[in-house]
């Protein structure tokens, strides 16, 4: 970068670095074990060294549950972290995305909460639940119900101020999703929003050091690739995301791809590509009438 007289020489390494191993020894000494936030799922926060600056991407096929786990992990980063966390939705309204979390919470069927059709044990453990969310989330936890005033500028300078109003504390900001994102400036086609897109999101990410969960649909199976699971060519054109992303998660549930009983839940969310470590992927059940994915502890289950 140029330098001028109006700009100050950025700090040398000996400035810089006072202080980084002083963070490591923490780490040998019980300090955090991970630089990045706890997401709830503990062998995906593992893997991905917990959520850091930059860009995350949370990809799937169509009705996988990508705004339901993206809503489980704010939920959790919110409550586990105590951080800032500005969740914008596109597509879902704030009662959908509460219900979610209502009975991911209260293990009470979704359908049963929004039509108000639940007995007199389901009606209190959902009111205890939503006693909990507001404490316990509550907080921390800003839904938005994003609209074409909700740019990409827009969303910089609001996590700027969260991180401000936190005293510079991390902020999360989670995006549902990207392929109905307002667009950014000169773009014409689908192709050229979703490139423009990640590109300006993750010079935000980075100038504002925030974490940013971003949701991102996939095509539907192509039946002639026998293995249906997530891939970084999946994203075809979109060469934005493999290069800007520091992590891609893909969301594969077997049940929507077989039809035998034994599925039902089975869940994979394969890390297919990671800045921080190693790719594979993280086991998980999905309970759909809860809309609550769980880590898979018992390989049996």
């Amino acid at each position: 970068m140029a330098m001028n007289e109006d700009h100050a020489a950025p700090p040398t390494e000996a400035e810089d670095a006072r202080g980084f191993l002083a963070a490591l020894a923490a780490r040998r000494t019980g300090g955090p074990s991970r630089p990045g936030l706890n997401c709830g799922f503990t062998y995906l926060s593992d893997i991905i060294d917990g959520a850091t600056p930059g860009i995350i991407v949370l990809s799937g096929a169509p009705s996988t549950g990508k705004t339901t786990l993206a809503k489980q992990i704010a939920d959790s980063i919110a409550e586990l972290n105590k951080i800032p966390v500005l969740f914008w939705s596109f597509e879902q309204s704030k009662e959908e995305l509460r219900i979610k979390s209502l009975a991911r919470i209260a293990s009470v069927d979704t359908q049963a909460i929004a039509k108000g059709s639940m007995d007199d044990a389901s009606w209190e453990r959902v009111r205890k639940a939503d006693e909990y969310y507001r404490r316990r989330c509550g907080p921390a936890l800003t839904i938005i119900e994003g609209g074409a005033a909700d740019t990409i500028g827009a969303i910089r300078s609001a996590a700027l101020l969260a991180k401000h109003k936190a005293g510079g504390r991390p902020v999360l900001v989670v995006l549902d999703y990207l392929q109905i994102l307002p667009p950014p400036a000169g773009v014409h086609t689908q192709e050229e929003h979703d490139a423009a897109s990640v590109r300006l999101l993750k010079e935000s990410a980075l100038a504002a050091e925030t974490a940013l969960l971003l949701a991102a649909q996939l095509p539907r199976h192509n039946p002639k690739r026998r293995d249906p699971r997530p891939q970084l060519d999946d994203f075809g054109a979109l060469g934005a995301v493999k290069f800007h992303a520091d992590v891609v998660l893909g969301l594969y549930r077997e049940e929507m791809y077989q039809s035998w009983r034994g599925l039902e839940g089975a869940t994979e969310l394969l890390v297919a590509k990671n800045r921080h470590g190693a790719t594979g992927f993280v086991d998980l059940y999905f309970y759909r009438e809860w809309m609550r994915f769980e880590d898979m502890l018992d390989p049996d289950r």
